[in-house]
């Protein structure tokens, strides 16, 4: 049964595994002011639930989730709103990340679909990712003009090398599931219908591992991250927050949503 005290989330619990489903198909899953602040909360609930052993995350639809609400950001770009938001962005998007480290318990990220932006970083923060085939990931801030400083920007060296990441992120590039498998991005990739019963499939076998010693594991594995997350997140928010001011990305953000090619001009 779905926890009332969520409209962005649906939340269901069986046998030691809770699985947390984005509900917002229809704007494939983007991650609104209102969803940011439901996913900032519920780790930190689950966190503290003792019929909850291993945690999986999905989206429900075509989409794990499509990242930022690019129409919002066009919206406001440029704005004394944008702006205010600009600089509010280094205690929001540090929360959010920093409450998915606190949890002990196991993170599956079962990525049915396309994860973009804020919604692979999201899905590659997770312990275990378990992707679509058909899906793509990536995080492409940098073709509307923002640096990928919500994370992207953290995870993606960790996970497949600083020079591949480089390639990946000031490019903008998108993977496959096949591809983002083979470059170790992902763990596993198989065909969109087997993501949610192979994530939980793994949850279930987790659950009935003694628990402080998966919880234990995970710790130690995560201390590198924690070091990593701690020393460059700040400055990584801080540029993301700058390049939100430019007239570069006003221009990207309006540039996607009129499906025609940016013109940037350095400013």
């Amino acid at each position: 049964m779905n926890d009332a005290n969520y409209k962005e989330l649906i939340v269901e619990k069986k046998g030691g595994v809770a699985i947390v489903t984005i509900n917002r198909p229809d704007a494939r899953n983007a991650i609104n002011r209102e969803l940011h602040a439901e996913l900032d909360h519920i780790w930190l609930v689950l966190q503290d639930d003792p019929s909850v052993q291993v945690i999986v995350l999905t989206g429900k639809g075509a989409a794990f989730s499509s990242g930022g609400d690019l129409k919002r950001l066009a919206d406001r770009a440029g704005t004394d709103e944008g702006n205010r938001l600009a600089l509010e962005l280094p205690t929001h998007g540090r929360r959010l990340l920093n409450n998915i480290l606190e949890v002990q318990k196991p993170i599956i990220a079962a990525i049915n679909g396309d994860a973009i932006g804020l919604g692979a970083t999201l899905a590659l923060f997770c312990d275990i990712t378990v992707m679509a085939k058909e899906g793509r990931i990536g995080d492409p801030h940098v073709r509307v003009g923002v640096s990928a400083g919500d994370g992207g920007s953290i995870i993606w060296p960790l996970l497949i090398g600083p020079s591949r990441a480089k390639d990946y992120l000031m490019r903008g590039l998108l993977a496959t599931g096949d591809e983002a498998e083979r470059i170790n991005l992902v763990n596993y990739s198989v065909p969109a219908n087997e993501v949610l019963p192979k994530a939980i499939k793994i949850a279930e076998e987790l659950a009935s591992l003694p628990p402080w010693a998966v919880k234990y594991t995970k710790a130690t594995v995560n201390i590198a991250v924690r070091q990593h997350f701690n020393q460059a997140m700040d400055a990584s928010l801080a540029y993301e927050a700058l390049t939100m001011k430019t007239a570069d990305h006003k221009e990207g953000a309006q540039a996607f949503l009129d499906k025609r090619k940016p013109k940037f001009t350095g400013r």
